[in-house]
Order: structure tokens, then C-alpha cells, then sequence
């Protein structure tokens, strides 16, 4: 399978892909020795269909809540080498992005809908009373989720960041984009996010509370390229991962990198802002470490669908940049210093390209665990930013070998010890890593995480 440790120097190659032959079998399951895999649960039968994209994790205490194209899934992760299911909520709608703050689920729909409710069908954007953006659920009883609510947003809610406002609030940042002069609720240029403000104590009065343009100037207006040398033209923003401790926030915004303050919840404001129309298509997460002076945006070539880990496409492209954090207050500049990507050679029917991760809390370090859809999970150290290594990795082999089904890890997360995968086809997988550069993590505990809320871990 190649080296296990993949050292980039900014500017230079990474270590060759490791050759066709090196490729596992189909499903074949093949890691590292310091990852050990303790469990999987396949997708409940309800979200058993190849459609049925397992999405991304927040987590609560002893439970983990799984998004899906179809719904989510409540886990029981109080023993993590035997999780369990609780409950399962049917509510098509993708992506549905789920995130917690204290009794609410928060759920994204960026798929066009007849209505708000759960049995809500296809409905085409171009139609105005066609229905997108954020439900809200109760789960102050995780056996019985309740739907309590529905906020209608700007071109549906492709992703939400929760960031904690004072007196019993919450805002929920809504990232959404491309939108189109056919949709009457989705008009072009969109270059903004939603703020949907929630009391605690009284959901019901959710609302958009602001509607922040963040891209005055148009922000990236791409460059027209084909793929896979094009970059894309921002129109909105994919993700945004907040910082609430430190009121700092990275927006992933399709052409552009953004550093944000977000001191005043409902005005964010652009610090610094990067391109890099020669390596990045789509810039889609981003990643702080613990003391914020760094930044690992993700580039999702080819959107998560195509396969990008190979020596065609090469190491540079589909994968992750490392920018350090450089200056003081509005001075602050993200400066380049190395891109990161998995070394390993995946099959032309595998979609591979870098995706959502978190770090692991390790003091003194910077080490995080991401996903890469069909190529697998990766534990990596960015300590030096300009030489980033892979630590640790699993993957199995293609869903097929003759045609490319979508499959992976969707989003690869750490939480109180363990790293939980939710794989788009495979379901629930449970992964402990037992590494001296990450065995002092297992002491951090948390009782909520939300991977786009960043904690910091030892203030």
C-alpha cells in the first residue's frame, strides 16, 4: 500500500502513489497497524439504499446523531466497541447536516422540497412555494425525536455552523451556493450566508435574523477551465467553521479562503482573504488548530464524485493546504506554507478526494483525522505546517470494480477517544488509535461536539 508517512514540502511533489497493483480488493479492509477497528453498524434498513448517503456526525454526551440524505440515525455510543442504534428519523432532505445545542438537533435541507414537513416530496427550485433550509428537532428524548420547527433559507442550507449567542441563544450560519435566475428563492449573485437566530427555551421563534452579504466585490469569478484544472466562481460559501472562543471564523467558499471575525454574531467580517486558482477547484471545510494559527482548508475536486486519488491528477490537487495565521487582529494574514495528500493509489472507481475531518486534542500538537471517501480515513500531524506526515490510515477496497458507486468516509471525526466514521454506504465505523503521538487525546473529554463549532480543547 505505499509509504505510510507522506512528507510535502511547499511547492514540491508528494510521495508517488502506490502502483495499481498495490490496490485492495473489493470491500477489502486494510489500515495501519496503530488503527484498530472495533466496530461496524450498516445503515439501518430504512436508509439501505445506494441513495441513502450516510453524512456528517455531531455528538451529545453518550450518543452520536448521523446525518443521511433520507433522515438521521441516533448511536448509543456509551460502549464504542459495541455502539448501538436508538432510534432512526426518516426526513429526506440532503444533506442533511445535523448539529446540537442543548435539547435542539439542527438539520439541513439543500434539496428542493414540496413543503417543510418529513413527508415532504421533490419539488423543482423553479417553483416558488418549492421549500429549503433548516429543521429543527427536539431530542431532549434521543428515543423519540420531536420536529418542532422549520426556517426557510436563501437557497436551502447546503451546510450550519452553530455559534452560541448570549442570553439563551444560538445562531445557525447557513452555507449555500449556486444559485440561478430560474429559482425565485435562490437569485443570482448570491454572495451570502444566512443567520438564523434560535432562542433555547423557545424554538418556535426561530428566524433569520440577518442575511450578511460576505463577497461585496463578487468574490472569485472563477476561471472558466474545464475540469479538472478549473477553479469554481464563489457564489456563496460551502462550509464555515467557527471559532466561537476566540471569534474567529474560516469560510470555505468555493474560489476563495476566507479568515472572518465574528465578534458581532450578526455581522461577520472578512480579515484576509486567499486563491489559489492553480491548485484548488472548490474549496470546501476548513479546519482550525487548537491555538488559531493555523488553518487546513480541503479542496473537494471534482465534488466528492469523481475519482482524484491517482497519479493523473497527482498530489497537489484534491487535497489539503496548510495556511499558518500570521499577524495580529486585523493584520492577521493566511500565508501558504504546504499542501497534504493521501500517498495512496485508489482504483478509477473509487471517488477520492479530501473531506471532513477534526482534529485530534493532543497539547503541543496539531494532528487531526479526515476523511476521504473511498480512500478511506487518515490520521495526519501538521505541527510543521510546511511538513505535514500521515500518522495512520484505513481504507477498504472499491465498492466496485467495474463501475463507480459513491462511497467512503464522509466525515471522519474524534470524539472522547474514539474516531467515528459515517461511511455513505457502510454506515457506523468505530476506530481506535493507539499511537503514542495521539494517546494523551483519550484524556480530553467533551460532553457536545460539533465538529464546525470549534472547542478549545485547553483553555
Amino acid at each position: 500500500m505505499g509509504s505510510l508517512a507522506a512528507l510535502v514540502l511547499a511547492g514540491s511533489a508528494a510521495a508517488a502513489p502506490a502502483a495499481a497493483a498495490d490496490i485492495p480488493g473489493q470491500d477489502e479492509i486494510v489500515k495501519t497497524a496503530n488503527m484498530h477497528h472495533l466496530a461496524n453498524i450498516p445503515k439501518p434498513p430504512v436508509f439501505s439504499g445506494t441513495s441513502s448517503y450516510g453524512t456528517d456526525w455531531a455528538f451529545k454526551g453518550n450518543y452520536a446523531f448521523a446525518g443521511n440524505y433520507d433522515g438521521f440515525t441516533v448511536y448509543d455510543i456509551s460502549k464504542p466497541a459495541k455502539p448501538r442504534i436508538v432510534t432512526v428519523v426518516k426526513c429526506p432532505g440532503s444533506q442533511n447536516d445535523v448539529s446540537i445545542s442543548g435539547n435542539l438537533l439542527f438539520l439541513s435541507t439543500d434539496s428542493s422540497r414540496s413543503d417543510d414537513s418529513c413527508q415532504s416530496v421533490p419539488k423543482p427550485a423553479s417553483e416558488k412555494d418549492a421549500w429549503e433550509g433548516i429543521k429543527i428537532f427536539d431530542i431532549s428524548d434521543v428515543r423519540n425525536p420531536r420536529y418542532v420547527k422549520a426556517v426557510e433559507t436563501k437557497c436551502g442550507s447546503h451546510t450550519n455552523t452553530l455559534v452560541p449567542g448570549e442570553r439563551g441563544t444560538v445562531y445557525i450560519y447557513v452555507s449555500s451556493y449556486s444559485p440561478s435566475s430560474s429559482y425565485p428563492d435562490c437569485q443570482p449573485p448570491h454572495d451570502l450566508i444566512s443567520i438564523v437566530e434560535v432562542p433555547l427555551k423557545n424554538p418556535q421563534a426561530a428566524r433569520v435574523a440577518a442575511e450578511p452579504v460576505l463577497f461585496p466585490d463578487g468574490g472569485n469569478p472563477g476561471d472558466g477551465r474545464p475540469y479538472p484544472e478549473g477553479t469554481s466562481a464563489t457564489t456563496g460559501c460551502h462550509d464555515l467553521t467557527a471559532y466561537p472562543s476566540k471569534n474567529i471564523m474560516a469560510g470555505a467558499c468555493m474560489g476563495d479562503g476566507v479568515l472572518f471575525d465574528i465578534s458581532d454574531r450578526l455581522k461577520p467580517r472578512i480579515i484576509d482573504t486567499v486563491r489559489d486558482d492553480e491548485n484548488f477547484a472548490f474549496w470546501h471545510s476548513a479546519t482550525f488548530n487548537n491555538k488559531a494559527n493555523k488553518i487546513v482548508f480541503t479542496d473537494e475536486l471534482g465534488g466528492g464524485g469523481t475519482a482524484t486519488c491517482n497519479a493523473a491528477i497527482g498530489p497537489d490537487k484534491g487535497a489539503d493546504a496548510v495556511y499558518d495565521i500570521v499577524g495580529k487582529g486585523d493584520k492577521r494574514k493566511l500565508v501558504f506554507r504546504s499542501y497534504f495528500k493521501i500517498p495512496r493509489a485508489n482504483a478509477d472507481t473509487e471517488n477520492c478526494v479530501a473531506h471532513n475531518g477534526s482534529l485530534i486534542p493532543v497539547k503541543g500538537r496539531d494532528i487531526m483525522v479526515q476523511a476521504w471517501y473511498q480512500g478511506g480515513i487518515s490520521v495526519w500531524d501538521f505541527t510543521d505546517s510546511r511538513r505535514p506526515k500521515e500518522i495512520g490510515w484505513f481504507e477498504r477496497g472499491p465498492l466496485s470494480n467495474d463501475e463507480l458507486v459513491l462511497g467512503g468516509s464522509w466525515s471522519a471525526y474524534y470524539y472522547n477517544g474514539y474516531i467515528y466514521s459515517s461511511d455513505i454506504q457502510k454506515g457506523l465505523d468505530v476506530i481506535d488509535i493507539r499511537d503514542k503521538a495521539t494517546d494523551k487525546a483519550k484524556r480530553v473529554k467533551l460532553d457536545v461536539l460539533n465538529v464546525q463549532s470549534q472547542p478549545d480543547y485547553f483553555d
